[in-house]
């Protein structure tokens, strides 16, 4: 007789700790570019990834809403080592085909372990390892894995829940209201009404999706945000294929030409920020006619790329805005009611569906309880080597992407230094490595991990107290300059003294 379906599971005894030489957490767009170096430039190294969702994708794969894409070009955003052959805004679906094959290509599955949620990671002095507690989803199983290393791919925000604010009158709206980040998959809006609040690139993909499948839709915001428009093809990339470059060729030209422009764009932002400005609202004005209210809708109050500038492919949501299938509304909430808004103005914007595309909470570390030598690590008092590494936390890297360029971009370069870092440590005999400021520094006070004078979104600005802190010197600062990253992260002495060895 068969008695283990009827064993307590509370008796089983936990499986021994996996002990292995990398533990990567997250399996979306940094987690996956992760396991590829692992696998090409270290082989052998015995490591793990461990995903909290059911499946690869990360945001690609938590954000369901109508319309979901890119905003930022996937000749960047996709990987150095794998060409992207399709448009440059890309969907979700085909984010997660190419980030597929790569798994596929590679043997990457063999080393996924989906449904594994950390639960908390606590590092051993004496053994010089990390003990990372892991809740299977599934089962409810706790497993440990004991890495010498630990690489955080985990991204910037709570996949669960996205960030909406609390208005007032909200329990008195009958109709529902929806974050993008929790899409209800038989939410019909034919016919209906919507109201999508917000203006960043959630909004501005949500509002040309829904625009022509429902009654009408409102871009409800409290104040403007710059766009940028232009075709959602490359012409450089067009005319290599028909010269029948091969592709790995075009990948690499193409974003280099992407690279440069973004990098000339960005300056002049710097530089000369109202003639930016002008063109980016002249090209707005441009596409809706001289009778529309762009000054009231379109024209921010901050210079460019103090917050992200969204593209909009193809400029759909302003053909969207001309065909009178969308519309803008510029105002702060006074509350909710039971027919849709009523704005501090007095204009009330009716609606059967509320769309709060208002952003996302903030994610340090995935929100992971860390300890050493079961003390707490907190990591808003410690310092930061070069945006990846943190005085004070032994073996670790942490990938946060760049917020005027693509997130990739930094996936790779934090990549190139956990590849070097590992068999330098191997080759000097340390078991463990950590950042240490310069004597003259210990006892300052940090700056915060970004000046919000240069950026300041939302997201960043309720929660900039829980991200590290900077210090004296470019090497301890998370730089935005993906320009200058190219060429210092290469070229990142691992025998300085900022980094201890153990």
């Amino acid at each position: 007789m068969d008695m283990t379906a009827d064993a307590d599971l509370s008796t089983v005894p936990p499986a021994p700790p996996e002990e292995i030489d990398v533990l990567v957490v997250g399996a979306g767009i940094s987690g996956i570019g992760a396991a590829w170096h692992l696998t090409q430039r270290l082989p052998g190294t015995r490591f793990v990834v461990v995903e909290a969702q059911d499946g690869f994708g990360g945001t690609w794969r938590t954000h369901r809403f109508p319309g979901i894409r890119s905003d930022s070009d996937l000749h960047t955003f996709g990987y150095s080592f794998k060409p992207w052959t399709g448009p440059p805004i890309a969907t979700a679906a085909e984010i997660k085909a190419y980030m597929g094959g790569i798994i596929a290509e590679n043997g990457l599955d063999a080393h996924i372990r989906y449904g594994h949620e950390v639960l908390s990671a606590d590092w051993s002095s004496v053994a010089a390892r990390w003990t990372v507690t892991v809740r299977r989803r599934d089962s409810g199983a706790v497993v440990v894995f004991r890495p010498r290393f630990l690489w955080m791919c985990q991204g910037y925000y709570r996949h669960a829940e996205g960030y909406t604010p609390s208005w007032p009158g909200m329990a008195d709206f009958q109709g529902a209201i929806v974050h993008p980040q929790t899409w209800p998959e038989d939410l019909d809006t034919s016919a209906k009404r919507v109201v999508v609040i917000g203006s960043g690139a959630t909004a501005a993909t949500l509002v040309p999706a829904l625009a022509g499948q429902c009654a009408h839709v409102t871009m409800l915001q409290r104040s403007p945000t710059f766009f940028r428009t232009g075709r959602n093809a490359i012409e450089l990339a067009e005319t290599l294929r028909q010269l029948k470059v091969d592709e790995t060729w075009i990948h690499e030209i193409v974003r280099r030409k992407i690279l440069f422009d973004q990098d000339a764009f960005t300056r002049q932002t710097f530089e000369n920020p109202e003639k930016v400005k002008a063109e980016l609202i002249g090209a707005i004005r441009a596409l809706l006619g001289p009778d529309y209210d762009v000054d009231t809708h379109f024209t921010p109050r901050y210079r460019p790329w103090r917050q992200r500038i969204a593209f909009v492919p193809d400029a759909d949501l302003f053909h969207a805005i001309r065909r009178g299938e969308a519309s803008v509304e510029t105002g702060e909430i006074d509350r909710f009611t039971k027919g849709g808004i009523l704005l501090k103005s007095g204009t009330e914007i009716a609606a059967d569906i509320i769309v709060t595309a208002t952003g996302f909470h903030l994610s340090v570390m995935g929100d992971i309880p860390f300890s050493r030598d079961g003390a707490p690590i907190d990591f808003a008092d410690t310092v930061t080597w070069h945006g990846m590494m943190f005085t004070g936390v032994p073996n670790l890297a942490w990938v946060f992407g760049y917020f005027r360029a693509s997130w990739t971009l930094r996936t790779d370069l934090v990549a190139d230094v956990v590849c070097r870092l590992l068999p330098h440590m191997a080759a000097k005999g340390a078991r463990e490595v950590e950042p240490v400021l310069p004597e003259a520094a210990k006892g300052l006070n940090g700056g915060p991990w970004t000046d919000p004078e240069d950026f300041n979104p939302g997201y960043l600005q309720r929660d900039l107290h829980r991200l590290p802190k900077t210090g004296p010197g470019a090497a301890w600062r998370h730089s935005q300059d993906y320009w200058a990253d190219k060429d210092v992260f290469p070229a990142i002495d691992l025998d300085d003294e900022a980094l201890r060895y153990g």
